[in-house]
């Protein structure tokens, strides 16, 4: 008799006549009594309530069968609400790594900090587990070209967590324009504004008793533990994390080359600063950057300490056409013509806030129920990572660009920069030894 692992991945791969041929009590003892998926969710700070929130709203196909946090106390304060949620108890570990080990375990969830996210996936992958990465896929363009080859080379589906992929809403409204609402669509403007405070300057201090600080570090290069990086201020250092453009910025500029048609830039240029502070944030709180491509472009602007809206938005993004211009995000959308007059709108039936670090919405619902399909029913996915994957590594070559203070000419096929190879230096990282991640 086949095994439940071995059935859901004929189903994978649509050769599920295989399996077909069991008898009904032989299926009933593969399956379940309602064939469900088992998930592990690891990284259980903020967006992995998202997470257990949409695995609910999906309840009928997916359980929680593992939680996983290198912080003890994290881990059994997520496991206890889903509990509550799910209706029964997952099982916890500290270690990642245990979890891949269990042939039961379908698919992981991966909601850690960024230095963590291809490294995790690759390593899940290999396990033969299908991935749903948390944006960005990877902590540089390196790992993100690997992730991608991964993904190919071990045949599980991998969803990136750009959940607006997954907005009825958007979905008609990028078709639209794809069919002329607003003629030639050539120029798409993103946004992202909050009022995020200082995190000051870090003391060096015993690392505490619940955190396994080592494992928390994993692949990048060791350091000591300070008291203003976890759990969420590791974002703004450049060793774990990758800044508001990568932690925003990825979301709209997805949705605008989406609207566009856009692939890799010809160029990208980054301007900005920390001004609003002084402390050991090492990245900016003001940018704006430009893609450019032949015949159409695409700008980022990030003011994430002074919360002025843009469009009386948090975020957003407006693509301008010869015909008129499309205003949308993640609450709807509005068309307007040449002159501005607004000729149409759609409301999603909710609002959302950029100070909301947790994201439950019925677009991450959508998003985890075509992964899940995926899986199940071979359905494609919404944002695949080879598809996520390019937004990033275009913002984090904005990253890079704003770093040496230069524009980057880009090789279009792979996005490697071209002529400059101090720029090319920051393609890849430097790993602690034996944390590489590998293919």
């Amino acid at each position: 008799m086949i095994t439940r692992r071995e059935f859901l991945d004929t189903l994978a791969t649509g050769t599920a006549g295989l399996a077909i041929a069991s008898t009904a009590k032989s299926y009933g003892q593969i399956m379940g009594s309602n064939d469900r998926l088992n998930f592990a969710v690891i990284g259980l700070h903020s967006r992995a309530y998202a997470h257990l929130s949409s695995l609910k709203a999906n309840k009928a196909s997916a359980r929680i069968a593992y939680v996983c946090d290198v912080d003890t106390n994290t881990m059994k304060k997520f496991a206890a609400e889903t509990e509550k949620e799910m209706g029964e108890a997952p099982k916890t570990d500290q270690d990642f790594r245990n979890i891949l080990k269990d042939k039961e375990v379908d698919a992981i969830t991966i909601a850690t900090p960024d230095h963590w996210h291809a490294p995790m996936a690759i390593l899940g992958l290999e396990a033969g587990k299908h991935v749903y990465v948390e944006k960005p896929c990877s902590h540089n363009p390196g790992e993100g070209a690997m992730l991608v080859q991964a993904q190919k080379k071990y045949g599980k589906l991998v969803q990136m967590g750009t959940q607006q992929r997954s907005s009825a809403h958007t979905i008609e409204i990028v078709d639209k324009i794809h069919n002329g609402e607003i003629g030639r669509a050539y120029m798409a403007k993103a946004w992202y504004v909050n009022t995020r405070k200082s995190i000051g300057h870090g003391k060096e201090a015993p690392v505490p008793p619940q955190l396994n600080w080592d494992l928390w570090q994993g692949p990048a290069p060791r350091r000591a533990y300070t008291d203003n990086i976890q759990p969420y201020n590791w974002h703004w250092f450049k060793i774990y994390g990758t800044g508001e453009t990568l932690n925003n910025g990825t979301h709209e500029i997805d949705v605008c080359r989406w609207a566009l048609g856009a692939e890799l830039p010809e160029r990208i240029s980054a301007q900005g600063g920390r001004y609003h502070y002084s402390d050991d944030w090492q990245f900016y709180d003001t940018l704006v950057t430009n893609f450019e491509y032949p015949d159409k472009m695409i700008s980022w602007d990030c003011r994430c300490c002074n919360g002025m809206k843009v469009y009386d938005r948090d975020r957003g993004s407006v693509i301008i056409g010869t015909t008129g211009s499309v205003l949308v995000d993640r609450d709807g959308y509005e068309i307007y013509d040449l002159k501005g007059k607004k000729t149409g709108e759609k409301k999603a039936g909710s609002e959302t806030s950029s100070n909301d670090l947790m994201g439950r919405d019925s677009m991450t619902d959508a998003h985890f129920a075509n992964f899940i399909a995926g899986i199940k029913k071979g359905e494609k996915l919404n944002a695949p990572v080879s598809v996520g994957n390019v937004a990033v590594t275009m913002l984090q070559l904005a990253n890079v660009a704003w770093d040496v203070k230069r524009v980057l000419n880009l090789d279009t096929a792979e996005g490697k920069v071209q002529h400059d190879p101090e720029a090319m230096k920051q393609w890849n990282r430097t790993y602690e030894k034996g944390w590489e991640p590998h293919l």
